[in-house]
């Protein structure tokens, strides 16, 4: 018997992990990526797709009729890919559009938040800059200034004081900001602690938590510079307690999914709460209703079950008889960035050592933006590639993976030194019931 066809919509370093964890299974014959990348064009057959272009998408999956399409990126979802590709009788892995509203409106998953007592931020929802400039008054300290919609990463301002954040406000409706005018933003009190990754897949009703990780976000070492899509993330068992794990799916996953339920926007597939572990306890920073990129690359490393399985068993309404087994230790994810990221950067230089890099010890490359041409692979996007590795300790897995970045050259080269800096010298605990 011939196994399933997976098709993947996605093109970056997070659909590379995904295929990579995909053809583990027995159960998968054939991978289709719409459009891929040149390094996930090793382990699958990839076709060009605008993932913008709703109709360029399905028409994509209904050529090629596949057992199950998995949603990697967060705009088809926006677009409502998943609707109209069940419409018309596919099996897909990834939230509803009302469902992926959770991180395409940060108006409606704070208010989502407060109707469901979910920790999360104080916050104020503006449509005018008048508005806004009252509501600051509410806030003492540093406000956080946030764009509604989708704006990737860039809509989003930490503010630490009142000028900064009326600058920015101003900015975000007269659209000097991002381009266009904003006619909706949220305020939200800045929360102090570390960050956390929490990412659990659902069938709509039973929630089943991935590994936590820590993601790196600025671009100069020491947490310094603006802020990009992640230059480097980690896992290990240390950075939750078993506890804490049980408190946040107990009080933030499970009634996350409870409440969409309740809401008539059943969320099925995969969610990461991004999480800031305060003083007060866990609190909500965002929802984003896809997997995470780089936390995927690094959290696919240590999965020793069956992915496709789990897939099938949130489409089909049964994760709950669905067991995941992780592999013990840590696993990092280091990102190799173009010179320039994330401003302007040159495209279609030559990259040299990846087979090298790729033959160390516990180490995978997975590539973000690359393009394969003549047989030599050349840069297509600000993310190039990160370099991953798994091992009993975090120091170990960050020394595998900075072995492999040391063997990958290209002009202009950029990644961080200092993934994992801030690997929590103590596991935070639950808080009181």
């Amino acid at each position: 018997m011939s196994g399933a066809k997976v098709l993947l919509i996605g093109g970056g370093g997070r659909e590379h992990a995904l295929a990579w964890a995909l053809q583990l299974s027995p159960r998968v014959g054939e991978i289709v990526c719409a459009p891929g990348n040149g390094g996930i064009a090793g382990i699958a057959r990839c076709v060009p797709v605008d993932t913008d272009d709703l109709q360029a998408m399905i028409a994509v999956v209904v050529k090629e009729e596949p057992a199950l399409t998995v949603i990697g990126p967060e705009v088809p979802l926006a677009l409502g890919i998943v609707d109209a590709l069940t419409a018309r009788g596919f099996r897909v892995f990834g939230p509803t559009r009302a469902a992926a509203e959770l991180e395409s409106s940060k108006a409606f998953s704070k208010r989502f938040m407060q109707r469901h007592t979910i920790p999360t931020a104080a916050y104020a929802v503006c449509s005018t800059a008048e508005e806004a400039r009252t509501s600051l008054e509410l806030f003492h300290g540093g406000v956080v200034v946030k764009a509604n919609g989708l704006h990737a990463g860039k809509g989003v301002l930490i503010c630490a004081t009142r000028a900064e954040a009326e600058t920015a406000i101003a900015g975000l409706f007269n659209g000097s900001l991002l381009g266009t005018p904003e006619t909706e933003i949220v305020l939200e009190e800045l929360l102090e602690g570390e960050e956390v990754s929490f990412l659990i897949m659902s069938d709509g009703k039973h929630v089943a938590p991935l590994l936590p990780a820590q993601d790196h976000k600025r671009i100069g070492e020491g947490d310094t510079g603006l802020n990009t899509g992640g230059m480097g993330v980690y896992t290990s068992d240390t950075i939750l307690t078993p506890a804490m794990q049980e408190w946040i799916l107990h009080h933030i996953a499970q009634p996350t999914i409870d409440g969409m339920a309740a809401e008539s926007t059943p969320f099925q597939g995969v969610l990461f709460i991004g999480l800031m572990m305060t003083a007060r306890g866990p609190m909500v920073l965002e929802y984003n209703t896809r997997f995470g990129d780089p936390e995927t690359q690094a959290i696919l490393l240590r999965l020793e079950s069956d992915l496709f399985e789990a897939f099938e068993a949130c489409v089909e309404g049964r994760l709950s008889d669905t067991e995941f087994r992780w592999r013990r230790g840590a696993s990092v994810c280091v990102i190799a960035a173009s010179g320039g990221y994330p401003g302007k950067y040159a495209s279609g230089i030559p990259i040299s050592g990846l087979s090298v890099a790729a033959s160390l010890e516990e180490v995978e490359i997975f590539h973000a933006g690359t393009k394969l041409q003549d047989e030599t692979f050349t840069t297509a996007g600000g993310r190039v590639l990160g370099a991953c590795a798994r091992a009993a300790t975090l120091e170990q897995a960050l020394a595998r993976a900075y072995a492999a970045m040391a063997e990958i050259r290209f002009d202009g080269m950029y990644y961080r030194r200092d993934i994992g800096h801030r690997a929590l010298r103590k596991a935070p605990t639950a808080p009181a019931e």
